[in-house]
């Protein structure tokens, strides 16, 4: 299913380990290199091929222990690389970034190794990345078999492939029973029935994954070569090493039948993995066929009435110099695949691409994603949702993705006493719990624009110089855009023959340090001031009369003193400002200790006195 490429130095001690690598006997060349790592004969190549053994067969316990002896010599570039990807499938990023320095020393001409320099943090900007999908498991029973390329058919059959056939060979590649295909059905619900092997497809050898015409009537799949005789004889004639092919069947009385080969396979490289474009005339396949870029590339091919086209590369946009594998493309001409070869959270991570713009591809992001191997995404748009595999739990298994609904909330905001729009407002959005998620200024025209979740509340808290503060509620969307206009009424400052009038300026209770509402009416006042640059203020701060009269004369001095010193701290000279504190001895409602609460706080204020305009 995974393809691997290299030459090998042989010696006389692992040249039976070697040739069981070389025909993708995995299992049988641990074995071999095992016994030669407990001789006298163990070197640095033979820690390096026990660690690409188990790194090739996803067995990454056991590669991490391989790859740390093996670093600790002088390996091959591609050792440190590998190092890194299992050490990152750990959650070890710090201990990956090491690894992948070194890489990028070796081999500085690298593509991975350039993009490392480029973005050697990028994880946080990954884990932080908007949420795509809901994820969940499906009701299928994992009992320890591989469970992986799901696809739901247009009928609502649900086709995917899986070693659950304990009666099956044993591969000798990773020691697992040949997969089947299997076939079940999606309910109302979205849960499946229980599956059934796909008969007529399935040989004693590897068959699948598989993808579907948009009629259901065509279906391409991948089948190993050994199954139709096609593959290689090692030197001594001792192994047959077969490749994944692709092969077409259609149905008929609703049975596949009609089976036949396509013509680009070969016994030198695998094709496998194919996805079928709407229209019928794209074949997508991952392969190792000459010409790619890496240990495999995503490769497509034009169907039409005379056959099958020339396979054409993806590119670099798409391919690296590690694994590209499992492509899946929508009906809108979004490819989805797995790559080892980029930037991601640990083994295979799934990315996705929209063929027909210049964009670049992207990480799909947590929890699609994880540390471990997550691969074969696929998508219905009938139901908007669908499924992808993962290891996470310790063997492949499926699971269920539901998009997240996202629209955009168009926020315009207006001054209400003229009706024109005031560029340069921040708008802070703000989650249920009032947390700040993100602030940006409007635009000449007045507007911002937040991308929200549907059926999500939000807050907007909108601010701009010269107006009050305006906060206000996002009701929950159900889809389509939603435009909201935040009206900001201008912030009017009285000035009259003796004073500054601003709204009250609150201290925290039995405190004197200025709060951010105090602040903000402050700021008017500095305004002011500035534009007066002649006037002199003095400050008179007053208490209610819940105190005693020593007290409550102590906190208005230490009040009107912090007032002071916080316009002093906004740039206004000293000697035009000055206060005192007068305690509850000039109330403003005379009512002695006998204040109602609203008596009370209309009592405790500040007054700013004009002493010179």
């Amino acid at each position: 299913m995974f393809f691997m490429t290299a030459s090998f130095a042989q010696n006389k001690f692992t040249e039976k380990a070697d040739k069981l690598f070389e025909s993708y006997q995995y299992v049988g060349a641990i074995d071999e290199y095992l016994k030669l790592a407990e001789s006298k004969n163990v070197n640095q190549y033979v820690y390096e091929q026990l660690a690409d053994c188990y790194f090739t067969i996803f067995n990454t316990e056991k590669a991490i222990v391989w790859y740390e002896k093996a670093v600790q010599g002088k390996p091959k570039p591609e050792t440190y690389y590998r190092y890194a990807q299992t050490l990152k499938s750990f959650g070890k990023y710090k201990e990956a970034n090491s690894q992948m320095d070194i890489f990028a020393s070796v081999v500085p001409n690298d593509v991975r190794a350039k993009e490392h320099k480029l973005n050697p943090n990028y994880i946080p900007s990954l884990v932080n990345k908007s949420k795509l999908f809901d994820v969940s498991e499906t009701n299928f029973k994992n009992k320890g078999q591989s469970d992986f390329g799901p696809i739901l058919n247009n009928d609502n059959s649900f086709y995917f492939v899986s070693t659950r056939n304990a009666s099956n060979k044993t591969d000798q590649w990773n020691d697992q029973p040949y997969l089947d295909i299997y076939k079940a059905y999606r309910n109302e619900d979205g849960t499946l029935t229980e599956p059934t092997p796909v008969k007529e497809l399935n040989t004693p050898f590897h068959d699948g994954p598989v993808t579907f015409s948009n009629d259901g009537n065509t279906l391409f799949f991948a089948r190993d070569g050994l199954s139709e005789g096609q593959y290689e004889k090692s030197k001594n004639n001792k192994f047959k090493v077969g490749q994944q092919g692709l092969y077409k069947a259609t149905k008929v009385d609703g049975k596949w039948t009609q089976v036949e080969a396509l013509p680009f396979n070969s016994v030198s490289y695998s094709v496998t993995c194919p996805s079928l474009s709407k229209d019928g005339k794209t074949l997508y396949f991952a392969s190792n066929m000459p010409g790619g870029l890496g240990e495999s590339d995503i490769w497509k091919v034009t169907i039409d009435a005379n056959g099958y086209g020339k396979p054409q590369n993806l590119g670099a946009k798409i391919n690296s110099a590690g694994k590209e594998n499992f492509p899946f493309i929508t009906e809108d001409n979004i490819l989805y695949f797995a790559s080892t070869g980029k930037q991601g959270f640990g083994g295979f991570d799934i990315y996705k691409i929209n063929l027909t713009s210049s964009e670049q591809a992207q990480n799909i992001g947590a929890p699609v994603n994880s540390e471990k191997d997550d691969f074969c995404f696929t998508f219905n748009k009938s139901i908007n949702a669908g499924y992808f595999s993962s290891n996470r739990n310790g063997m492949d298994a499926i699971f269920n993705v539901k998009p997240i609904c996202t629209t955009t909330a168009i926020v315009t905001v207006i001054n209400k006493k003229t009706g024109r729009v005031i560029p340069n407002a921040l708008v802070a959005i703000l989650d249920s719990n009032r947390n700040v998620i993100s602030t940006l200024p409007t635009k000449e025209d007045g507007k911002v624009n937040y991308d929200i979740e549907c059926e999500t509340e939000y807050n907007l808290q909108v601010k701009a110089q010269n107006f009050e503060t305006a906060t206000v509620s996002l009701q929950k969307v159900k889809s389509g855009e939603t435009v909201i206009q935040v009206q900001l009424i201008p912030e009017e400052v009285i000035i009259t023959d003796t004073e500054v009038i601003l709204k009250n300026v609150y201290f925290d209770f039995n405190k004197s340090n200025i709060t951010s509402p105090g602040a903000n009416e402050l700021d008017k006042l500095v305004k002011v001031m500035k534009d007066n640059p002649n006037m002199i203020i003095f400050v008179k701060s007053h208490t209610d009369s819940k105190g005693s009269a020593s007290y409550n004369l102590k906190l208005s001095e230490q009040r009107a003193q912090a007032t002071v010193q916080y316009l002093i701290s906004k740039g206004i000279d000293s000697i035009r400002i000055s206060g005192k504190g007068f305690g509850d001895s000039e109330q403003k409602i005379k009512c002695g200790k006998n204040c109602s609460e609203e008596e009370h706080a209309q009592n405790r204020r500040s007054e700013f006195v004009i002493v010179k305009k």
